[in-house]
């Protein structure tokens, strides 16, 4: 039978989020080759809970781990981190696990071995105390969605009761082909974005949330301005849908953010590419957090490049993200620097 952790009555904070969390074993080369795995911590939650609480703020995270060593071991690294924590340990499933294989520098790839896992039990009762003590900004995610029914539903009531109850409701599209196609994505996220203040995607996961405009074959000169207009369109329909903001990330190409107010677009941080993985976790969480702190659409914009400019910069998903006295370092001074 599953055990329920214990927890204190919790008080409202700053980011709720949930989902599942895994352990994830990196390769430094193919792994159909053997070598050295690195133990870590992965789940695109669990991901911004770290990036949100580095920069000063307080955070929950919910989940479900297996009675493990890998359950245990995500549940202290979050502790360390000083996440809060209303999780479920269920004694009959196993924590998910992930390898990611790094198979050449410009090429990584995941297989996951998280089907049946505890995560995927995640179910609306998981969430009831956590939603009960209030957030002032709930983030979800598709890839929860994307586990199981019961994941499904869980996420679709957080998200009805989280703006029911005047909560920021963040959701990212953060599509896997490798859970569901974009169909069942589509069907699922679509109706979600009827709670969501906020809608992040990158520029090709917006087209999973809002109807993308017909087009016939691109003609080349008119592929970027194509491009453009279509993003337009589908921003400006779900802003007709009651989403506040929709964010756009576009990796090494920047951000742009869209509001009735009007648009606004922010370069990347130029910084050397180590490790991509996590990136758009951490420009969501710097985007949040500045969020939270009342900065205005361009200074979120501007916090969460520059987070996103320390993942890439870094091995891991959040191991290298910035405490907030940290945002200087990047940006200021062209071709690496060392403080002494």
């Amino acid at each position: 039978m599953a055990a329920v952790a214990s927890a204190s009555a919790p008080q409202a904070v700053d980011l709720l989020t949930f989902g599942e969390s895994m352990v994830s074993l990196r390769s430094t080369g193919p792994l159909s080759a053997g070598g050295t795995l690195g133990m870590h911590v992965a789940g695109a939650e669990s991901n911004v809970a770290v990036g949100v609480a580095r920069l000063g703020h307080r955070v929950t995270w919910a989940g479900v781990v297996g009675a493990d060593p890998h359950g245990e071991y995500i549940l202290r690294q979050l502790r360390a981190e000083g996440i809060g924590l209303l999780h479920r340990i269920d004694a009959a499933r196993n924590t998910g696990v992930m390898f990611l294989e790094q198979r050449t520098a410009d090429v990584t790839r995941a297989f996951y071995y998280r089907a049946g896992s505890a995560g995927s039990t995640l179910g609306r009762e998981d969430l009831d105390h956590a939603l009960s003590a209030g957030a002032r900004i709930l983030h979800l995610t598709g890839i929860t969605a994307a586990l199981s029914p019961d994941a499904r539903k869980a996420v679709e009531y957080a998200a009805e009761r989280a703006a029911a109850d005047g909560m920021e409701v963040s959701l990212d599209v953060n599509y896997r082909s490798k859970l569901w196609s974009r169909e069942e994505a589509r069907a699922v996220l679509t109706p979600l974005t009827r709670h969501a203040s906020i809608v992040i995607a990158s520029d090709d996961e917006l087209g999973l949330v809002a109807a993308a405009p017909g087009a016939g074959p691109a003609r080349t000169c008119d592929a970027d301005a194509g491009a453009d207009a279509a993003e337009t369109a589908m921003a400006t329909e779900l802003l007709d849908r009651g989403v506040r903001e929709v964010v756009v990330k576009r990796g090494a190409a920047g951000a742009g953010v869209h509001t009735a107010d009007g648009r606004w677009e922010a370069p990347a941080v130029p910084v050397t590419s180590i490790d991509t993985v996590g990136a758009g976790d951490a420009f969501t969480a710097g985007y949040l957090s500045a969020l939270l702190d009342g900065a205005d659409v361009a200074g979120r914009l501007q916090r969460g490049a520059l987070a996103g400019a320390f993942a890439v910069s870094t091995a891991g998903d959040w191991e290298g993200l910035p405490g907030r006295a940290e945002l200087a370092l990047l940006g200021s001074t062209p071709g690496g620097t060392t403080q002494r």
